[in-house]
């Protein structure tokens, strides 16, 4: 496209090129949902990066969420995870985050089923309060139990069974995800542009970027941009100065050590987070190895402690030198400002506690369809955009703060800062409806649903100060008997999985999941 081409596209308002600056999991993401939206469109995808440019590429933890991402561009899953070496995750155990010795998983499924159509978790409370010998919150949970014991299963597609009542994700190697996804967008006709970015054209009067020049001299023209670059924030940043508001004073770790190691232990179906002394440590296991990695908060430790710590807590042979990242919390104060959209670490970053880093590049993405303004820029959509993205970062916000101020600990002056810091407003009312009647605050938007706010609830010792009034007026030995009836049923769905290795081996083949 000439630039005239360029000035001709604007005036009309219509949609002809748009330009993806940057690769990665989040570039490649939105090239490839990009080129499957767009297919009968005649608009022209091209992405622009820099093989001498690194990427993050540490997330190689997900929510179920991915799954619907990739069956939406009719990727086949057997052939997505052989080719980026993923397991299944049925969820994330926490290590030591209210006392040392806990341990408890937020896992991708529901706890219990309703009685009488009240929640499930307020007849195990009461049951519990009263003296009832009953177990642990967690063997009413399918995921749970299966993960507890190395097991997987796909849910089963029958409402009504048991084996329904949970979801899954995958942990796979970001950058063989990415690699994955650029094949699947080429085919689709989106264009790679090799070369680093330099100078950003912009126009004089309404500030739109109309054009990123390569070192090479080769000028890109768009007409909207999606800007994938990273932290730096290339355009949204760099160009237009959207600004930045900062969380680091309820989440203050802001830096990472990252670093794969060889497999020492079984091939677990979920995620570890184990609290450290100033932050916490990641263990996500691959088919081929195991990710790694120590988050942790400069204002109370320094780099070399931090590597020690996690250099000292791998289970097998370290594959690399530890790779060290410097993060922000936070998010844009626009994401979508003028004709430039930044998604991935280019819009925010939320630390990867939750693994939720992908699944907000996901919703990014499916906004950002849902608004493209194919026949004329209306300021509405970026206003939508904006107002959409910015209540789903607060409320992963909100949920990753709770692990932190939801502590017990005094031994580190670190947790002692989290235990007693101030709080968002909005998570002091969560928290205050689910202590006063364990009432778990709902909203239309945010990922995070009534199961995942009970796992870290009761899971790091915060509960109910009184049950529903309408949960104590039913019979309790009735109670008692269908909870014992529940979780018989459940562990014996567990018991029934293969294990998780076994399953994965069948699905993958033999050159596919490694034996502990």
């Amino acid at each position: 496209m000439t630039k005239l081409e360029t000035a001709r596209a604007a005036a009309d308002g219509r949609l002809r090129r748009i330009v993806v600056v940057g690769g990665g999991t989040a570039g490649w993401m939105t090239a490839a949902s990009l080129g499957w939206a767009l297919s009968t469109l005649p608009i022209e995808i091209v992405l622009v990066e820099s093989e001498e440019i690194g990427t993050v590429g540490v997330g190689e933890a997900t929510v179920p969420h991915i799954r619907f991402f990739n069956q939406r561009l009719g990727i086949d899953e057997a052939d997505f995870m052989r080719r980026t070496n993923a397991t299944f995750k049925l969820g994330i155990e926490f290590r030591d985050w209210a006392r040392i010795g806990d341990s408890y998983i937020h896992p991708f499924g529901d706890f219990g089923r309703d009685v009488a159509g009240l929640p499930f978790h307020q007849h195990w409370l009461r049951l519990v309060r009263a003296g009832r010998i009953v177990p642990a919150l967690e063997a009413f949970s399918l995921p749970i139990l299966a993960a507890r014991a190395n097991r997987f299963a796909p849910p089963s597609p029958d409402p009504s069974a048991i084996e329904s009542t949970f979801s899954y994700a995958y942990q796979f190697d970001a950058g063989l995800y990415a690699a994955y996804l650029r094949s699947y967008a080429e085919q689709r006709g989106v264009r790679r542009v090799e070369g680093k970015i330099g100078p950003v054209g912009q126009n004089g009067e309404t500030g739109f970027v109309h054009s990123v020049t390569l070192e090479s001299g080769e000028e890109v023209t768009g007409d909207l941009f999606v800007d994938c670059s990273g932290f730096r924030g290339l355009l949204i940043e760099g160009a237009l100065k959207a600004g930045y508001e900062s969380w680091s004073h309820w989440l203050p770790c802001d830096a990472a050590l990252a670093v794969p190691s060889a497999h020492g232990g079984p091939l677990t179906p979920y995620t570890s987070a184990t609290a450290r002394d100033a932050g916490w440590q990641w263990r996500i296991p691959l088919q081929h190895r195991v990710g790694n990695g120590h988050v942790f908060s400069t204002a109370f430790t320094d780099i070399d402690s931090a590597r020690d710590i996690l250099m000292s807590n791998l289970e097998g042979e370290a594959l690399a030198e530890p790779r060290l990242l410097r993060f922000a919390t936070g998010k844009r104060r626009s994401q979508w400002l003028g004709n430039v959209v930044a998604i991935g670490l280019a819009s925010g970053f939320l630390e990867p506690l939750e693994s939720t880093s992908i699944h907000l590049i996901q919703l990014a993405i499916t906004k950002l369809i849902d608004l493209l303004p194919l026949d004329g820029w209306d300021p509405l959509d970026a206003a939508e955009f904006n107002r959409s993205m910015a209540v789903e970062y607060e409320r992963v916000r909100d949920f990753l703060i709770l692990h932190y101020c939801a502590t017990e600990r005094t031994d580190t002056a670190f947790w002692n800062h989290c235990r007693t810091m101030s709080l968002p407003e909005s998570l002091v009312y969560k928290m205050a409806a689910f202590r006063e009647r364990g009432v778990v605050v709902k909203y239309r938007e945010g990922m995070f649903l009534e199961p995942s706010w009970l796992a870290v609830y009761y899971g790091q010792r915060v509960e109910p100060g009184r049950i529903n009034p309408l949960v104590e007026a039913l019979p309790i030995d009735e109670v008692a008997s269908r909870a014992e009836a529940m979780a018989s049923a459940f562990h014996a769905a567990a018991e029934a999985m293969p294990d998780h290795a076994d399953y994965l081996h069948d699905l993958c083949g033999p050159a596919g999941a490694v034996r502990a």
